[in-house]
């Protein structure tokens, strides 16, 4: 059977003999990207060529690598498509031909490419604030269309318009801030054949650094081998980097600069005056960099470095002295000489150092900038010595010395005239100021001394002075004695006198003020002290027709009284005083009578009592007395008031200490108006010294002292009767007491229940049934029993206390020195002796007949 192509082809050759066709098969092709196809044209005719064009218009040649063209016979040719490309997609033609007769046919090639995403880098940076372009580039065949999401929600511009989706499909984020960062998704879709695909971007905000100085400006202090740290503060992200520049040069850590590992804090060591300046903190990032500059200001100690020592002869015209400083701030300069202050636009005179007259503007003080002139006019010798140049700033201050040498003539200084006598060698003393320096030479009547021929005078030099000892031996050696003294600018003589001394004039005495033991004499000083000093005073008393008692004062400066002391109270006296120099003691001064006051009574005599004499102007020592007190190693110290000594007595102090030991006990200070003191607490039978001393304005008396011993330790404790046991005692009667418990139980037993010991013993031994009667010693406080050597004696122990007895009803009186510490106690004749307020214990044997007690007598 024929097939119907043959017959379709039959027809159609029939039909058209005279003419070309052409047909490609198949007419249209989808390709996928990357894979190869052919095309089959065939025609119908005779055709002399068969050719192929491109989609573009272009004749395919066969030598196109990826697009070849191939005859295969007279009727057909292959388009054969390698490696299909989305470039390669179009309607590719085929045309035959023979002679002018021309046929063609086309396919359509379609070629289809998956979603591939050529250029998303990630993660993708931008600095906040810009405009972030994030990059998703995306290729597919049909083109495929984007959209974008961030946190898992679709990104759509019209709800906010700082994201917009790019034709070309890039996000675009207008003002990036650093919430914007995180991962973004690019989605890739193609709708005609439901094609999906997607990436994730991360986008990275980087922050602009900020940066902040600790302190903007920083001071230091050069030449002081100190450090100084310049520090500052950076943020941002990513975290930056810090560095400092000065000058515009960056420092790098060494000997000069040091940085920390972040390099936000920079040291300068050893900092000096060039390091002075603007040091820039920078801090970079991906975002940028930031620079903050900090200020260091390098202050320098005022320092003095030029001064000029000066020379000048006396009554030149002037002379000048520099001094020149250095520092930051600038320092202010100023001289002082001695005592005497200097500073600019100050001007004073003198003639002698420490002694400034009228403002004869002999010195003048300039400064200008840096340097300093002091300018000394009328030259005078005592200008010379050392000037201080002190320069001065907020940092600190330096001072160096300026010497001014002053040449000048002999100046002749010291006491003209000198007193002694005759036997007492004197000094006659030449003080010689000169520059350079003076040689001295001594003359009398105009001969040159001492000479050959005298002895009694002796010449001595120290430093510029000149000493003439002279002894007079008679009255031609008193007069008058030359001084010269030469050196290169001059002589100078001086005329000193050697005068007899006398004895001085007598005192005058102007009151006397007397007290119990004591009087105060107050007197005037000689009107003549002869030329020479007073050495002492000579005081003198008496009583009325007795003979002169005399003490020796040395005379000290300003004595105008004199305490005398060792007077009988109640007694009229007379004084009368004479003065002493190195001459001889001067006449009496007249008589002066006084009667001392009345002596205050004391109640009792003391225990051991010393007392001193009162030194001139204090206190009389306080007379003391002792009692003892009750306890035994308590004692009352009594004092009683002497002589004040001129003034009102302030306070007392007392000390006390026992005296085997060294060390006294904290002194006790007891006002003006008190009259004892009690030391409790005491040591017992130990020897104790108290010292108790008087002040006045004047000073402190000599101590009155006071001996005495503490009673001995008693061996009872203290009990409402006054009687006392000691803890020996105490334990005793405990063990008394158990077993009178033990004896008391029995005879319980034996009285009411007729059994117990005491009951075997009555009845086995002595056939007894019950107790018998009271015998008289039971009465009297004592136990009788008939004695049976056969039988075993019961010990009955039983303390005694005796009562203190007191006198005709009265209660005990305090003790005295006197007194003994303890009453002895009344004693009958049967009573056995023990000592005071101690327990007597007593062992007596009883037999086997019951004992009988009287009612003073209490039962165990």
């Amino acid at each position: 059977m024929l097939q119907i192509r043959d017959i379709l082809w039959g027809f159609l050759y029939i039909a058209c003999a005279a003419a070309i066709q052409v047909q490609v098969t198949p007419t249209h092709r989808e390709i996928s990207v990357g894979e190869s196809k052919f095309f089959l044209c065939e025609v119908v005719g005779d055709a002399k060529d068969i050719d192929w064009f491109a989609p573009n218009g272009e004749k395919i040649l066969p030598n196109n690598p990826n697009v070849q063209v191939n005859r295969n016979d007279e009727t057909t040719s292959t388009l054969t498509i390698y490696h299909a490309d989305v470039d390669d997609a179009g309607i590719y033609k085929c045309v035959a031909r023979s002679g002018d007769k021309e046929a063609q046919a086309t396919v359509q090639v379609k070629i289809f490419q998956k979603i591939t995403f050529k250029n998303v880098p990630s993660p993708q940076e931008f600095n906040e604030g810009d405009d972030a372009d994030i990059i998703c580039d995306v290729v597919g065949s049909p083109v495929p269309f984007i959209l974008w999401k961030h946190k898992g929600v679709r990104i759509q511009s019209n709800k906010d318009v700082r994201y917009n989706v790019m034709d070309n499909g890039h996000l675009l984020i207008r003002g990036i801030k650093k919430t914007d960062e995180g991962a973004y998704n690019c989605e890739a879709r193609v709708m005609e054949t439901g094609e999906i695909n997607f990436k994730m971007i991360n986008v990275v905000v980087n922050v602009l650094p900020t940066i902040r100085a600790r302190q903007s400006e920083v001071n230091a202090t050069a030449d002081m081998g100190v450090s100084i740290l310049l520090a500052c503060d950076a943020d941002g992200f990513p975290e930056p980097a810090v560095t400092w520049a000065y000058n515009n040069v960056i420092l790098e850590s060494g000997d000069k600069y040091s940085l920390n590992d972040d390099g936000s804090e920079l040291v300068i060591k050893d900092v000096i005056k060039v390091d002075e300046g603007d040091y820039t903190c920078i801090a970079r990032n991906k975002a940028g960099e930031m620079s903050q500059e900090v200020s260091l200001n390098v202050f320098v100690q005022a320092k003095i470095t030029y001064m000029n020592n000066q020379t000048a002869t006396e009554f030149d015209d002037e002379v000048t002295l520099t001094c020149e400083a250095s520092g930051d701030p600038t320092p202010s300069i100023s001289w002082s000489f001695q005592n005497r202050m200097f500073s600019e636009g100050e001007q004073a005179s003198w003639t002698r150092p420490d002694q400034y007259e009228s403002h004869d503007r002999n010195i003048v003080v300039r400064s200008h900038a840096r340097v300093s002139s002091l300018l000394l006019k009328n030259v005078d010798f005592t200008y010379a010595g050392q000037y201080l140049c002190t320069a001065s700033n907020s940092i600190g201050q330096d001072n160096q010395p300026v010497y001014l040498e002053v040449r000048y003539a002999p100046k002749i200084l010291g006491v003209v005239a000198v007193y002694t006598w005759e036997g007492n060698p004197a000094n006659i003393s030449c003080e010689v100021e000169a520059h350079p320096g003076a040689s001295v030479t001594w003359f009398r009547d105009g001969l040159q001394v001492p000479s050959v021929n005298t002895t009694n005078v002796k010449i001595y030099s120290k430093q510029s002075n000149s000493y003439l000892e002279v002894s007079p031996e008679s009255q031609s050696d008193f007069g008058s004695y030359n001084c010269t003294a030469t050196n290169a600018m001059g002589t100078e003589s001086k005329e000193f006198l050697l005068i007899q001394a006398e004895v001085p004039s007598s005192p005058e005495i102007q009151q006397v003020e007397p007290f119990s033991s004591s009087a105060v004499v107050e007197f005037d000083e000689p009107d003549s002290f002869g030329g020479v000093p007073i050495i002492k005073y000579l005081v003198e008393w008496r009583l009325d027709g007795h003979g002169w008692t005399g003490k020796e004062y040395d005379a000290t400066e300003d004595l105008t009284r004199i305490t005398i002391v060792g007077l009988t109270p109640d007694t009229i006296y007379e004084v009368k005083m004479s003065a002493v120099n190195g001459k001889g003691e001067s006449e009496s001064s007249a008589a002066v009578k006084f009667k001392t006051g009345p002596i205050p009574s004391s109640e009792a005599p003391p225990l051991i009592v010393t007392t001193s004499m009162a030194l001139k102007g204090e206190p009389s020592a306080p007379k003391l007395e002792a009692m003892v007190q009750n306890q035994g190693n308590a004692l009352k110290v009594n004092w009683i008031k002497q002589d004040d000594g001129g003034s009102p007595i302030k306070h007392y102090l007392v000390r006390y200490k026992a005296k085997h030991v060294s060390d006294w006990k904290p002194e006790i200070r007891m006002p003006h108006s008190s009259e004892y003191v009690v030391l409790g607490g005491l040591d017992w039978n130990t020897e104790y010294e108290v010292r108790v001393v008087a002040v006045n304005q004047k000073g402190k008396s000599e101590p009155g002292i006071l001996s005495f011993r503490t009673a001995t330790e008693p061996t009872t404790m203290p009990g409402a009767s006054g009687s006392g046991l000691s803890t020996g005692a105490i334990v005793g009667i405990l063990i008394v007491v158990f077993f009178a418990l033990l004896v008391a139980v029995d005879v319980t037993c034996y009285f009411l229940n007729k059994c117990g010991l005491l009951m075997c013993i009555a009845v086995n031994f002595c056939g007894k049934a019950g107790p018998g009667a009271k015998s008289k010693d039971m009465e009297e406080g004592k136990a009788n029993f008939t004695k049976d050597e056969s039988k075993e004696p019961i010990v009955e122990v039983r303390t005694e206390e005796e009562p203190t007895q007191n006198q005709e009803g009265v209660g005990p009186a305090e003790p005295n020195e006197t007194t003994p510490l303890t009453e002895p106690e009344k004693k009958t004749k049967d009573d056995v002796k023990t000592e005071a307020n101690n327990t007597a214990v007593e062992v007596k044997t009883v037999p086997n007949e019951a004992p009988q007690t009287n009612g003073n007598e209490s039962k165990a």
